[in-house]
Protein backbone atom coordinates (compact mmCIF):
# COMPACT_ATOMS: atom_id res chain seq x y z
CA UNK A 1 0.00 0.00 0.00
CA UNK A 2 2.04 2.93 -1.44
CA UNK A 3 0.67 6.70 -1.53
CA UNK A 4 1.94 9.99 -2.30
CA UNK A 5 2.94 12.82 -0.08
CA UNK A 6 3.40 16.31 -1.24
CA UNK A 7 6.67 18.26 0.60
CA UNK A 8 6.74 22.22 0.87
CA UNK A 9 9.57 24.00 2.44
CA UNK A 10 8.09 26.59 4.43
CA UNK A 11 10.96 27.46 6.65
CA UNK A 12 14.54 28.55 5.56
CA UNK A 13 17.33 26.00 6.12
CA UNK A 14 19.95 28.84 6.88
CA UNK A 15 21.29 28.27 10.79
CA UNK A 16 20.64 24.42 10.80
CA UNK A 17 22.52 21.49 11.09
CA UNK A 18 24.29 20.83 7.74
CA UNK A 19 22.52 16.66 8.09
CA UNK A 20 19.24 18.74 8.22
CA UNK A 21 20.29 20.94 5.08
CA UNK A 22 21.48 17.44 3.27
CA UNK A 23 18.38 15.86 4.22
CA UNK A 24 15.79 18.44 2.69
CA UNK A 25 18.58 18.80 -0.89
CA UNK A 26 17.94 14.45 -0.76
CA UNK A 27 14.18 15.54 -0.37
CA UNK A 28 14.70 17.12 -3.66
CA UNK A 29 13.81 21.04 -1.52
CA UNK A 30 15.55 23.75 -2.54
CA UNK A 31 14.47 26.77 -0.98
CA UNK A 32 11.75 28.01 0.84
CA UNK A 33 8.55 27.28 -0.82
CA UNK A 34 9.66 24.65 -2.87
CA UNK A 35 7.24 21.55 -3.18
CA UNK A 36 7.80 18.38 -4.60
CA UNK A 37 5.85 15.00 -4.45
CA UNK A 38 7.31 12.12 -3.17
CA UNK A 39 6.75 8.30 -2.88
CA UNK A 40 6.10 7.00 0.57
CA UNK A 41 8.62 4.15 1.71
CA UNK A 42 10.46 4.05 4.66
CA UNK A 43 13.41 5.94 4.20
CA UNK A 44 11.69 8.91 2.88
CA UNK A 45 9.63 8.42 5.83
CA UNK A 46 12.63 8.73 8.35
CA UNK A 47 14.08 11.81 6.09
CA UNK A 48 10.38 13.63 6.62
CA UNK A 49 10.53 12.44 10.19
CA UNK A 50 13.94 14.31 10.48
CA UNK A 51 13.19 17.97 8.71
CA UNK A 52 9.44 18.14 9.83
CA UNK A 53 10.13 21.71 11.68
CA UNK A 54 11.66 22.83 8.44
CA UNK A 55 8.66 21.46 5.88
CA UNK A 56 4.76 21.06 5.40
CA UNK A 57 3.44 17.34 4.32
CA UNK A 58 0.20 16.95 3.15
CA UNK A 59 -1.60 13.45 1.45
CA UNK A 60 -1.85 13.40 -2.23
Amino acid sequence: MSYRVRVTQVRSSIGWPRQQKETLRALGLRHRGHIVEKEVNLSILGMLKKVAHLVKIERV
